[in-house]
């Protein structure tokens, strides 16, 4: 099956509920029946970044495949990079469902799923089973448990866990639905946990934020991440915002929202971190990407990678073909070579 024939099949998805059809999605693509992109990728699009090689910038965000059940079919479908989790030390089932709504009028999604995983042992047991080389860049994004939880001591362990089987390990402390998380984001209470991490002892380190971080915050983060030896920012999370422009039932759910109403505020942050970061930080950005335009926003915002996954849950796996080819034109439209030259252009 062809990336292309599986996404036909997401309008019959859409009548399940939407875990359900999640569900049954990562078991198609066990099955291999999402189908892969075996077409080779425009050299243009090719990434030199956090000391890895990307094929291209497309990624997958954290939270699509939490327990790392089917990385290779994901990365079989064109993927640049592929992040699995979050993961927390111990399994926990999450939040009651239902806890996962799509909002289509409004290209959205929202979720308060609450890091449900099947914790860490599971999650470093499937790493370790995959077949290597990998055809694309796997991070591992890392969580603390709702109950029970010392940062300062989950996310190392965790940390040294993974580091012999990721490529990059995201330290994720922007997710709204695990109380208490979004604090970890005040400059010493990260401080702390980047110290007892020692991000240059291992693969290179990246910190998620959350888009609700009042502007001067970021700054501050930035200049604590550089000098803690963090490889690169995730720019955004979800958010807890709701703008008046929603249409959906859903709009008013608790959680999460993700998809095209993040996208201008997650790019403002991108940007704005850009400027800070002076080219001492990675940036991956994420937030309402569903077109090729929109991901070469974020490259000129000043992303060297990007990621996807409401774009990708709503319109499926034909969208990241469609992305890179788009991409590549726009690149070769305003003189472009590479994808570095982009980088940063609009900052």
């Amino acid at each position: 099956m062809t990336p292309g024939l599986a996404s036909a099949l997401m309008p019959a998805m859409r009548l399940l509920d939407a875990e359900d059809a999640h569900n049954l999605a990562l078991r198609a693509l066990n099955l291999g029946l999402a189908g892969r992109d075996a077409s080779a990728d425009d050299p243009a699009l090719a990434v030199r970044a956090l000391g890895l090689s990307f094929r291209n910038p497309i990624g997958l965000a954290a939270g699509f495949d939490k327990d790392a059940t089917a990385i290779l079919p994901l990365m079989r479908l064109g993927f640049g990079f592929v992040e699995a989790g979050t993961v927390t030390p111990r399994p926990q089932p999450g939040n009651p469902r239902p806890r996962l709504f799509r909002l289509p009028e409004d290209q959205a999604v929202i979720n308060r799923m609450g890091f449900n995983n099947g914790g860490l042992e599971a999650y470093r047991a499937r790493l370790s089973a995959l077949s290597r080389p990998l055809p694309a860049v796997l991070g591992a994004n890392i969580g603390v448990n709702k109950e029970g939880a010392e940062p300062e001591r989950d996310y190392p362990a965790a940390y040294r866990a993974l580091s012999p089987l990721a490529d990059y390990v995201t330290v994720n402390i922007s997710s709204p639905n695990t109380p208490g998380l979004r604090d970890l984001q005040g400059e010493a209470r990260l401080a702390a946990i980047l110290d007892a991490m020692d991000p240059r002892s291992g693969k290179p380190v990246l910190v998620k934020l959350a888009p609700d971080l009042p502007d001067d915050a970021l700054p501050g983060l930035v200049e604590l991440c550089a000098a803690r030896g963090v490889a690169g920012l995730i720019l955004t999370n979800t958010t807890l915002a709701r703008p008046g422009t929603l249409r959906s039932p859903h709009a008013k759910e608790a959680g999460g929202l993700s998809g095209a109403p993040l996208f201008e505020r997650s790019t403002a942050m991108l940007r704005a971190a850009h400027r800070a970061a002076q080219g001492r930080l990675v940036l991956i950005g994420v937030g309402g990407i569903s077109t090729p335009e929109q991901a070469y926003a974020k490259i000129r915002a000043g992303a060297s990678l990007v990621q996807l996954y409401s774009g990708f849950a709503l319109r499926g796996p034909a969208l990241i073909p469609e992305l890179k080819r788009g991409l590549a034109a726009l690149l070769r439209r305003d003189g472009f070579s590479n994808m570095s030259e982009a980088v940063g252009r609009d900052a």
